[in-house]
């Protein structure tokens, strides 16, 4: 597969061209990249007015994930995510709300598109306790229900999948159930872009998704940034049509040429022998997990390219990253609950022994999971409102009663403690000391 972009920025690298545009370090500094950094020269394209290197770089990724359209963000999945809420509220029906109902484990993203974009979330709360804020189980009849509980259907039902802790949600089956509700189906799916290409496809389109974004620096070798804004098929026509302007609307007129470079190189490295790589290391992963699960260790189900492991009794998740981290092992993710590890066909056999000698066996076993509050504040205001009002800043401790400002959430993707324009309750209180969160906004008086 061509790498239209990747070997432009390298052409002009090694043309000898004097630089008298943009960037600053014309090709020079201490990095070595800089090089290949460059702007909307001639012959580079524009990302927001493509019709050159970069569309033809986006359409190969578009054949290669089997999409309606790919576009590029070099600003991660947050651009997307702001981009498909708006392409989702221009499509909504004439004369109704702007209404979104999402799963409470939101990224930030979600919250503060819903002030630029002023429409209000309808949550769907988590129908089990998995003992975090970083999942939020929902099932298909949830969903259902959800739904029909509505005066009116909303614009789209808009989950996260797979979550920090690598849960997947069953999006075959939710997709039904929408679509059987004349909705539209999107999904965070920042931390599943490879799920595509595994032996058989876990990736949202493929499974009835209308529109989806995936970052690929997450799980691809893409440089931090890079990300897809992905479009099904079967979505309205005005999606494709208007995507590229809802992507303007908020990005950045000078993005990044190097992810974008990088992001044209992953097409040719997905069209090569990824999938055979994936497979390999999707069975060595498995066989850590068994290897561990043998010496006591509490390992949760996940995602493929994921180690989740519970914190065994006595000690927490963060202590358990300290010790690796002295042993040069560094994680994802750690909390008080938990440690979660990432890996992908770049991870050598050698890291994958090293982690698991470091591990060794089971202090203790795996801590009995503490049954959290849900902090289901009373909406005092709209998001909107209360995301540009006035705030303070206060000690948790201060802030029984009070209307939340800016969303308070202990590690995105994950449940927000409080949204704003929700009261802070006493089950809010209880998980910000869970979390360790000191202090959080709020709106302030008059």
């Amino acid at each position: 597969m061509d790498t239209p972009i990747a070997d432009f920025v390298r052409s002009y690298a090694s043309s000898g061209s004097a630089r008298f545009h943009m960037p600053g370090h014309k090709g020079k500094g201490p990095l070595g990249c800089e090089v290949l950094d460059i702007t909307e020269i001639a012959g580079a394209d524009s990302l927001y007015e493509a019709d050159g290197i970069i569309a033809r770089s986006e359409e190969n990724a578009r054949s290669l994930f089997g999409t309606g359209r790919t576009l590029y963000s070099t600003e991660g999945s947050s651009l997307a995510i702001r981009a498909m809420l708006h392409l989702i509220l221009q499509n909504r029906r004439p004369g109704t709300a702007p209404v979104i109902l999402a799963a409470r484990n939101v990224h930030k993203a979600f919250i503060y598109s819903a002030a630029l974009l002023d429409f209000q979330p309808e949550w769907l709360w988590p129908e089990k306790d998995s003992g975090s804020l970083l999942g939020c189980s929902i099932s298909p009849r949830g969903v259902a229900a959800a739904i029909d509980a509505l005066p009116e259907p909303p614009a789209a039902v808009y989950i996260t999948s797979p979550d920090y802790l690598g849960n997947l949600a069953d999006i075959a089956a939710i997709a039904r159930v929408v679509h059987e509700r004349g909705c539209m189906l999107a999904v965070d799916n920042a931390h599943g872009a490879y799920l595509h290409f595994l032996e058989t496809s876990l990736h949202p389109i493929d499974l009835g998704a209308d529109i989806c974004c995936d970052s690929a620096h997450k799980t691809l070798p893409v440089l931090t940034g890079g990300a897809y804004l992905h479009i099904s098929k079967n979505a309205p026509e005005s999606f494709g049509k208007n995507a590229r302007q809802a992507m303007a609307l908020f990005g950045s007129t000078s993005p990044s040429y190097l992810t974008m470079a990088s992001l044209d190189a992953c097409n040719a490295y997905l069209a090569g022998d990824y999938r055979q790589r994936l497979s390999e290391t999707v069975k060595r992963l498995e066989e850590l997990k068994e290897k561990l699960k043998g010496r006591g260790w509490g390992v949760e189900v996940s995602d493929p390219l994921r180690l989740v492991i519970a914190a065994p009794e006595g000690q927490r998740g963060h202590e358990l990253a300290a010790q690796l981290r002295a042993e040069k092992i560094e994680c994802e993710h750690a909390d008080r609950d938990h440690l979660v590890l990432m890996f992908t066909p770049e991870n050598s056999w050698e890291e994958l022994a090293k982690l698991d000698k470091a591990l060794g066996i089971a202090p203790a076993p795996p801590a009995e999971a503490k049954q959290l509050p849900l902090a289901k504040g009373e909406r005092v205001m709209p998001v909107r409102r209360a995301m540009f009002s006035p705030q303070d800043t206060v000690p948790v401790t201060e802030a029984l009663g009070e209307i939340c400002g800016a969303p308070a959430v202990s590690c995105p993707p994950a449940v927000p403690i409080a949204v704003s324009g929700e009261r802070i309750g006493p089950e809010a209180l209880e998980l910000f000391m869970h979390y360790g969160l000191d202090t959080v906004d709020i709106i302030k008086k008059k």
